[in-house]
């Protein structure tokens, strides 16, 4: 890979660390949050939810205008409405006496800026190789900048608490900042000729002749990528809550102990997203190992409670979810047409955006209900996932076929 490319790459993987650590930092700081604000568990979860709302509705928009005007042209500005949207939160927890709604607001703006950034990486990517194992190597460093930030998340986000506890929320625009610098100066997008670009009449043609094709092995993409930020939110949530309640482990301290399970989440899916080539019979057999590596760690979570072995199994997890993701974003990115790109990986974000939703707020009810449903549901939906990739993606039939037949390879 040339050493221009390497400066793109690293550039573009600051994207998705920096929307990761304007998410995930909060995590472990809800329950002080609940305590400062007076509000419940399901109150406090909703500052990830309606982040995670906003920006499933418009991700698939921002798809399309990345598609027709440009990638960087759609990256940048967003990166800047994600920083203004941290810096509203901030604002209201410091000066505001009853600062709930702004804080919502706040990340609503932010939810609105994520939504054009994170996403339109991976077509980007997808745009500026055009070998396939130089495409999964460049997703494989982004999904490793990305758990990456889940790992830094909650450490940096406990440290930043602990001086004060929405110092996390000012923070969010300081690590944009840097994002746009880095990748307006550094980023050079390949240009489109203007007989590329779509009319949206055709645009929509063409995705919808994509999801005629190919729709069987594409929802069945979208629905394991939903399900694995379903339950790593879900368990973060949590794994953070129960932390400070059943164990007393607070601040920096509860911090370094979610890093560990997302450590080996970050490490695995680097591992992953540089072993797995253009060898797509391989993703497939490695996004299954992955789930079944998830559904066991909750079983297992289920017979034992004490927290070495929580961790423990909780690190089996991690070693799931990041050898799956790599697999994933592979799939799905070069086996769409890079005019069409930008939009089917942006619906694909959107459907994981869909986890992160839902995530906190339904295991804030199994919390509320019986802890041991948080165990039974995380592994009943990772079994789902096996079985949706076992009998609807097929490689040897969905991508060896007459190249011509089918959505062109990047």
């Amino acid at each position: 890979m040339e050493a221009r490319k390497k400066l793109d790459l690293l550039a573009l993987s600051s994207v998705p660390l920096v929307m990761t650590l304007g998410n995930s930092m909060l995590i472990p700081v809800l329950p002080e949050i609940s305590k400062k604000l007076d509000i419940s568990a399901f109150q406090v979860s909703l500052i990830i939810t309606v982040y995670s709302i906003v920006a499933i509705l418009l991700i698939p928009i921002a798809g399309y205008l990345s598609d027709r005007f440009g990638r960087k042209l759609v990256l940048v500005p967003c990166l800047i409405i994600a920083g203004v949207g941290g810096a509203v939160s901030g604002w209201a927890s410091w000066k505001m006496e009853d600062p709930y709604i702004m804080i919502l607001l706040g990340r609503v703006l932010q939810g609105i800026g994520s939504a054009g950034a994170a996403p339109v990486v991976m077509p980007l990517i997808g745009d500026m190789f055009n070998d396939d194992e130089q495409i999964s190597a460049g997703l494989g460093l982004t999904e490793t900048a990305n758990t990456a930030g889940k790992v830094l998340s909650p450490i940096i986000g406990a440290v930043l608490a602990a001086f004060l506890w929405f110092l996390p929320f000012w923070f969010i625009p300081f690590f944009c900042l840097i994002s746009v610098l880095l990748v307006f100066f550094l980023v050079k997008v390949p240009k489109k000729k203007e007989s590329e670009k779509q009319s949206f009449k055709e645009f929509a043609h063409c995705v919808k002749d994509i999801f005629a094709k190919d729709g069987k092995w594409l929802f069945a993409i979208f629905a394991v990528g939903c399900t694995i930020m379903f339950v790593l939110f879900g368990v973060l949530f949590f794994l953070s809550d129960m932390l400070e309640k059943q164990y007393n482990i607070n601040g920096i301290k509860k911090g370094l102990v979610l890093a560990i399970p997302l450590l080996a989440l970050s490490i695995s899916s680097y591992v992953s997203g540089k072993k797995i080539g253009q060898n797509r019979n391989l993703m497939k057999t490695v996004i299954i190992i992955g789930m079944s590596l998830v559904t066991l760690s909750f079983i297992a979570q289920r017979v034992q409670h004490s927290l070495t072995f929580l961790i423990s199994f909780l690190v089996l997890t991690g070693v799931g979810i990041g050898i799956t993701l790599p697999s994933l974003d592979a799939l799905i990115t070069e086996g769409i047409e890079k005019e069409e790109r930008g939009t089917i990986t942006s619906i694909y974000s959107s459907m994981r955006f869909i986890g992160v939703a839902a995530g906190p707020p339904v295991f804030s009810y199994l919390m509320s209900v019986n802890e041991h449903l948080v165990y039974y549901i995380s592994a009943g939906t990772s079994v789902i996932a096996v079985m949706i990739v076992m009998l609807f993606i097929k490689p040897e039939k969905d991508f060896d076929k007459d190249p011509s037949q089918l959505p062109k390879l990047a």
